[in-house]
């Protein structure tokens, strides 16, 4: 389904149906006794990017660390960000397909049931005021139910679903917002709005991963096949990596294909034991192919879809840097040591900028950041100039210390 559709579905479908969860949710309480007893398996929901179950990574171990029994509900496309980090075991991630509709409502139902079975007693929705996790969180018969509530706001209704109900703050990172969730369900205090309580910067730091030699390997073994590898350029080959495609979700977050096109030649012709890496799903293959074309140097390879998912860490661990568009990847690379250049626009770097060696690539237009959480993240821009501003020369400018 694309994002449009999913969108009118929760609107259209969700609004009445959270409406129906709240009256039923009331109804069970009274002929629920009251419990005192402790959180203990919880339901993490977060299923729509995969760079949020890295920003949420700390949020989880902080979990863990409590004593809590951690399980975790995404949609399956998204589900192998999960095995960079490896907090959550592979046997307590529910997958969620979601490429009809029918099959995305009877794996929702089916997650319901799982949920009963390993007897999930809290549930905690990282979603942005999604009515679809709003549901799932009120049906899967946990008596603990946290998330992101409205309060006074207007719009962007739920209904009267959460036990803990926590204020989302624009104002500081979201993996801090979804630590405040994790410590609004330990907390003891009652006083609306949760979580009433300090969050300190070193609490959301990510965890490194470990690099195997045999995820090294297998890299530069493709990277070989491309004739990119160290031992095919006299061993001083350096690599620096483009994360140029994405952006399904948002396309307004990317910057114009032209400009990395450009900035490859910048960084080739004044670099010569530098090479340009275009990384990538198997399905961007032709996306990304273009920088290649126009950038028109022999040392500017394609290599999207060459390596699996998992040794994207090892790729990062070798590089010399990443400039990258606002997603995932982006992300992925705080699990190592790599230096990441973003590019923000549509969205605030403040808000979600990565936890690694980050710097942003920002405009700081007036009419940015234009999406949020409250208009959920759809923008009436067609036309991205906060990011077509940004020049390659003065990009190459912020990167050339690094290289």
């Amino acid at each position: 389904m694309t994002v449009d559709t999913m969108r009118t579905i929760d609107f259209y479908v969700g609004v009445p149906l959270c409406f129906i969860a709240t009256i039923w949710l009331k109804i069970v309480k009274l002929f629920t006794p009251k419990s005192s007893a402790k959180p203990h398996r919880v339901l993490f929901l977060q299923l729509s990017e995969m760079g949020s179950a890295i920003i949420g990574d700390a949020a989880l171990r902080h979990a863990r660390a409590k004593g809590l029994d951690i399980h975790y509900a995404i949609f399956k496309k998204n589900a192998a960000s999960l095995r960079l980090v490896g907090t959550v075991p592979d046997e307590r991630i529910y997958r969620i397909r979601d490429h009809n509709f029918l099959v995305l409502a009877y794996d929702s139902l089916r997650l319901l049931f799982w949920s009963r079975q390993n007897k999930i007693d809290s549930v905690i929705d990282f979603e942005l005021f999604s009515r679809y996790s709003a549901l799932l969180t009120a049906f899967s018969g946990a008596r603990e139910r946290v998330g992101f509530h409205k309060f006074h706001a207007e719009g962007l209704y739920r209904g009267e679903i959460l036990t803990r109900r926590v204020s989302y703050n624009t104002h500081i990172h979201i993996a801090k917002n979804f630590m405040a969730l994790v410590k609004s369900l330990l907390s003891s205090d009652l006083d609306l709005p949760f979580f009433k309580g300090e969050i300190r910067d070193d609490e959301i730091q990510p965890t490194k991963v470990t690099v195997t030699p045999e995820a090294r390997a297998r890299v530069l073994a493709e990277l070989n096949k491309l004739g990119a590898s160290p031992a095919t350029a006299g061993g001083s080959l350096k690599w620096v990596i483009f994360n140029c495609a994405g952006g399904e979700f948002l396309p307004q977050r990317r910057w114009p294909t032209m400009h990395f096109a450009k900035l490859a030649q910048i960084i080739l012709e004044r670099h010569p034991d530098t090479a340009v890496i275009l990384t990538g799903s198997p399905d961007e293959f032709n996306e990304v192919d273009p920088i290649r074309v126009v950038a028109s140097r022999n040392r500017c390879f394609n290599f999207a879809g060459r390596i699996r998912f998992e040794d994207l860490t090892a790729l990062y661990s070798l590089s010399k840097l990443m400039v990258s568009n606002d997603s995932g990847p982006a992300h992925f690379a705080s699990l190592t040591d790599l230096p990441t250049y973003v590019f923000f626009g549509p969205e605030s770097p403040k808000l979600y900028g990565s936890l690694g060696q980050f710097t942003a690539l920002y405009a700081d237009y007036a009419c940015s950041p234009c999406v949020s959480a409250f208009n959920h993240r759809k923008t009436p821009c067609q036309d991205n100039k906060c990011l077509q501003v940004i020049t390659p020369e003065s990009v190459y400018k912020i990167i050339q210390p690094q290289l």
